[in-house]
């Protein structure tokens, strides 16, 4: 990609001005064209998980140590051909003012798209645990369950992974995909088969955190008051909701380096924890690059 400030590109027939790609957005100087130059190539596996569900975008226009913000609401300014979704504002989490309310996502399903997104300076995609479709009521059922796990003050990943493997052996019916939240935790993710519903969903996700919890209760905690989570894993069961989102598959992260909420394997999860050692589960864009070359998507059996 071009190192100009400001270029005119065709993507797959469709004309962007993409801007400021010398912008660091990174205190190591990873720029904005670096971000839309990783997202245009990770875009052939990423696709798959973002498509066909309304995207909320966490923008950094100055860069992750400035102030950034989310938006639901596709902008003004957007090109006639960024699909859109309209959401009633009581499946958002967004306050309504009459029960016509709805919010207008963009919905990211091809490469024009993506680029147009992080031409933004988009650096973070959150996305629901349902799709569009061709429903004309939304929300969507959800297609995934997912505990999203987040450790507390003086624990780490390593515990995390030490929770990850609990919650895939007291689920032994259902395959589990973890993959790394890009920051301090994991997330696990299990397709949903049948008719699920929002409530059974969500209502089995709190009761197996629960009793984990009871059960190692020196490792775990299931409710979000921060005071409790010193020294523990919160597993986070509240994410199984219409209106919550979880970050996407390969998304960066605003972090100090460009890391990237990364798919991982069962056996690399056991390594982190023998070798206690929550490096081995960091990854930046480069290097999630060539592990998707190396080994495909391993979240790929998710968005089938």
């Amino acid at each position: 990609m071009s190192k100009s400030s400001s270029v005119e590109v065709e993507v797959e027939g469709r004309r962007l001005t993409l801007s400021n790609l010398d912008k660091p957005l990174y205190p190591g100087g990873f720029t904005k064209g670096q971000m839309i130059d990783y997202y245009v190539r990770i875009a052939p596996v990423m696709l798959a998980h973002v498509r066909d569900r309304p995207l909320t975008l966490h923008r950094f226009p100055n860069g992750v140590d400035a102030s950034s913000f989310f938006e639901k609401h596709v902008p003004s300014h957007a090109p006639d051909w960024v699909r859109t979704a309209e959401v009633p504002t009581t499946a958002t989490g967004s306050r309504a003012r009459s029960k016509t309310d709805s919010v207008e996502y963009a919905v990211v399903c091809n490469l024009p798209t993506m680029a147009w997104a992080a031409n933004l300076a988009t650096i973070e995609f959150h996305v629901p645990l349902w799709r569009v479709g061709r429903r004309r009521t939304l929300p969507g059922p959800p297609d995934h369950m997912v505990f999203d796990l987040d450790p507390g003050e003086g624990s780490t990943m390593v515990d995390c992974c030490r929770v990850a493997r609990l919650i895939d052996e007291a689920l032994p019916s259902r395959a589990t995909h973890p993959k790394t939240s890009g920051s301090k935790g994991l997330q696990l993710y299990q397709r949903l088969g049948g008719r699920p519903t929002w409530d059974r969903v969500r209502e089995e996700a709190h009761d197996l955190a629960r009793t984990l919890e009871k059960e190692h209760p020196d490792l775990i905690v299931s409710n979000m008051r921060k005071e409790l989570r010193r020294g523990k894993v919160l597993i986070d069961w509240s994410q199984n909701h219409p209106a919550k989102t979880t970050v996407a598959a390969y998304s960066l992260r605003a972090r100090q380096e460009p890391t990237v909420s990364t798919p991982v394997s069962w056996d690399e999860v056991d390594a982190c924890v023998a070798a206690e050692d929550s490096g081995l589960l960091r990854f930046t864009a480069d290097q999630v690059l060539e592990r998707v070359d190396d080994r495909g998507d391993l979240f790929e059996e998710l968005a089938r």
